[in-house]
């Protein structure tokens, strides 16, 4: 595995190397597949690769700075730029397809930016696993002009980003995934600042709380469904836990605390979808 690994990396380079040759702007947010990215694009184009990442009030405050020191550690340049999503009625109603508006509006302010800075081409992290999952937002990259995906190109996926990562030494290699506080929202139940505050504040206090990394909080119309990693389900088993958990919640305005026995699941509200 490690030795195709390493020959994909060899036309991986090529790729980067030509397809960044006058410059790049890599969609960032301090994951494990951007992170990567951002890492490559800089090691085999140094000045030319920057790294742009968006605050907006879907993202936590704790993810930025992660993200901040990873970009540092990496060495690459960072950029910030702004989006609120919450001021489109599409992505707040929250349908099904609610990632492919957020995708569009990213995209936007990230090609803004990069055009500001003289870069024509943006490098974005979605892996070639990602096409077997329900994607919506994969949707607006194909329709984004000088938007490019080279792990799906290269069919890159994310076992072999992480192992690639570990590979070259990258600290981030086996970070927990990321997805903004929206992700959180139970569909068609309105996203508003407020429930993504609270949803903030409540993946805090659980973390603190229990020492858990894998955290998710799903938000069902003010019923809270925890969901940890199952590795990590031993630092939950402790009434004191359980108690002071439930308390903070209730204070951030939750009805019932609940913990969710399956563990962690990526895009778990899909669920609650009819089919």
């Amino acid at each position: 595995m490690m030795e195709t690994t390493n020959q994909k990396l060899e036309l991986f380079k090529r790729y980067i190397t030509d397809m960044g040759k006058n410059g790049v702007a890599i969609a960032f947010s301090g994951g494990v597949d951007s992170s990567t990215l951002a890492a490559i694009s800089h090691m085999f184009l140094g000045e030319k690769a920057v790294a742009i990442i968006a605050q907006s009030p879907i993202h936590s405050s704790e993810e930025l700075q992660h993200a901040k020191k990873i970009a540092a550690d990496i060495g690459i340049k960072l950029y910030i730029t702004q989006t609120n999503e919450l001021s489109n009625p599409n992505f707040t109603s929250n349908p099904e397809n609610r990632c492919y508006y957020c995708k569009q509006e990213l995209l936007t302010s990230i090609k803004h930016l990069a055009y500001s800075l003289n870069l024509r081409v943006v490098f974005e992290g979605t892996n070639y696993s990602d096409l077997n999952s329900h994607r919506p937002g994969f949707k607006a990259v194909q329709e984004t002009l000088n938007v490019i995906s080279p792990w799906v190109v290269n069919k890159f996926s994310k076992d072999e980003i992480r192992q690639l990562a570990k590979q070259l030494n990258l600290s981030f290699y086996d970070k927990p995934a990321l997805a903004c506080l929206a992700s959180r929202v139970v569909f068609n139940q309105k996203i508003t600042i407020d429930v993504l505050d609270r949803i903030e504040h409540a993946e805090s206090a659980v973390k603190t709380i229990s020492g858990a990394k894998q955290v998710r909080v799903r938000d069902h119309d003010g019923l809270a469904r925890i969901e940890i990693s199952k590795t990590e389900f031993s630092l939950l088993c402790n009434i004191a836990v359980w108690n002071k958990i439930s308390e903070a919640l209730l204070k951030l305005g939750f009805t019932y605390v609940t913990l969710d026995l399956h563990g962690y699941q990526s895009g778990s509200m899909l669920k609650t979808l009819k089919e």
